[in-house]
């Protein structure tokens, strides 16, 4: 990785890297990684974007919106069950069986109404978290063995791009068309889009390559599925406290600012079309735009001085939104423009914050020994969702009681936390 001060030549070399970027992604490696993380962002799309405003509208409490967040608990868990797929099969073995009981679930969700069976429609969403979060262990572990240093930066902007794109297919997209396709052709094509992958993921050399690596290296390793034994090995691995306070806190101001500005526009008299265009797609754009930034960016510069600069920058945007919040009217379009531009710079800067915590987190990685990689990647990612999931599930519960003004505020007290971690950053990560 290279380093040194920014400098505004570095816009010049953005095309560069953009079609160098393509120029790799079509060797197949990293389109390989785009595909599996893109589907695996779909039951985030539908349960971050879409759900919420269809149960907002049909009247429910932000507090109950919020529960709604417990769906995610699988990706809580799956630092358990990382070391099976670590030890036992292969990753591509893996990654067919999770796409297969994804397109599945998406079947099974189609046929339920949430109106009316909505404990099964949670069962369902349940058990797609369950799927996506065991392939979430399958991909990390792969990107982890297959990309060389120098693609570090590619294959995170890849990782944190294609997730987005799924969500935003999943999220805003799917909101927008719901009202023409109905509930369940709309479930129905989500999992024709999964049995496209799961046969993409069939035939891919690289995955047949890495499955004979991981076969030949298994039959020699000893198993051990000792969790105590496994947490201790994974502590062991240089940085890693650190880590793990970043990861927890270093999204969680802005979180609740994405959770709940959307649904205070709602309140304040944009319709759920115009929410679902500009922060379910639109919005998205900007936030792909930040992370391919951010991906350029590490090529070049160290990744925590990035870090605190665009946490900085991330404060200022809060900030902007909580005197919207204080100030705004519905009836003007000046307001609703400058809400609509908040919404872009947060999420613009939130992309980029995203991959190059992605990058801080596979640099930590890369550092374990390669039988615990998946497993130390994924204790780390899963950390990464409770920090963000933990408070999601309160945030609703805040703004109930101290209303929406009170509430950024706060989110901006956890943006400085965020920014005083990432300045006792370890040198090796720096």
């Amino acid at each position: 990785m290279k380093t040194g001060c920014l400098n505004v030549n570095f816009i010049k070399t953005i095309p560069g890297f953009v079609l160098t970027a393509i120029h790799r992604t079509m060797n197949g490696k990293l389109l390989l990684l785009g595909l599996l993380y893109c589907v695996q962002g779909i039951p985030y799309g539908i349960q971050s974007s879409l759900l919420p405003i269809y149960f907002r509208t049909s009247g429910l409490s932000f507090t109950k919106i919020s529960l709604t967040k417990i769906l995610y608990f699988p990706w809580i868990l799956k630092v358990i069950w990382a070391p099976l797929v670590d030890q036992f099969s292969t990753k591509r073995q893996w990654l067919l069986l999770t796409m297969c009981g994804m397109a599945l679930s998406c079947l099974i969700t189609g046929t339920l109404s949430p109106e009316y069976n909505f404990s099964a429609l949670a069962v369902s969403l349940l058990l797609m978290n369950l799927m996506a979060s065991v392939q979430d262990i399958a991909v990390d572990g792969v990107a982890v063995q297959i990309l060389q240093n120098d693609e570090v930066g590619y294959g995170n902007t890849v990782q944190v791009v294609g997730y987005k794109l799924g969500s935003v297919f999943a999220g805003g997209g799917l909101l927008t068309i719901m009202n023409l396709v109905g509930w369940g052709l709309m479930f129905a094509l989500l999992s024709i889009v999964y049995v496209i992958v799961i046969l993409y993921t069939a035939v891919a050399s690289e995955l047949k390559t890495l499955s004979k690596i991981q076969s030949n290296h298994q039959k020699s390793m000893k198993h051990c599925l000792n969790p105590w034994r496994i947490l201790q090995e994974i502590l062991r691995v240089p940085d890693t406290f650190w880590t793990i306070g970043f990861v927890l806190v270093y999204k969680l101001g802005e979180q609740g600012a994405i959770s709940m500005f959307p649904l205070f526009l709602l309140d304040h008299g944009m319709s759920a079309g115009e929410i679902g265009l500009w922060h379910g797609m639109v919005a998205m754009v900007f936030s792909i735009i930040g992370s391919s930034l951010g991906g350029f960016l590490t090529t070049r510069y160290k990744v925590c001085s990035l870090m605190k600069i665009f946490f900085i920058l991330r404060l200022l945007s809060l900030a902007f939104q909580t005197f919207l919040i204080n100030v705004f009217n519905g009836n003007s379009w000046l307001m609703k423009g400058c809400a609509i531009l908040s919404i872009n710079i947060q999420h613009f800067f939130g992309g980029t914050i995203t991959t190059l915590a992605f990058s801080i987190m596979m640099q930590c990685t890369k550092m374990a020994h390669v039988r615990i990689q998946a497993t130390h990647y994924s204790f780390l990612a899963t950390l990464e969702v409770l920090g963000k999931l933990s408070f999601s599930v309160l945030v609703g519960w805040i703004v109930d009681w101290v209303g929406f003004f009170l509430s950024f505020i706060v989110f901006q007290l956890l943006s400085v936390v965020a920014i005083l971690h990432v300045y006792k950053a370890p040198k090796t990560l720096s």
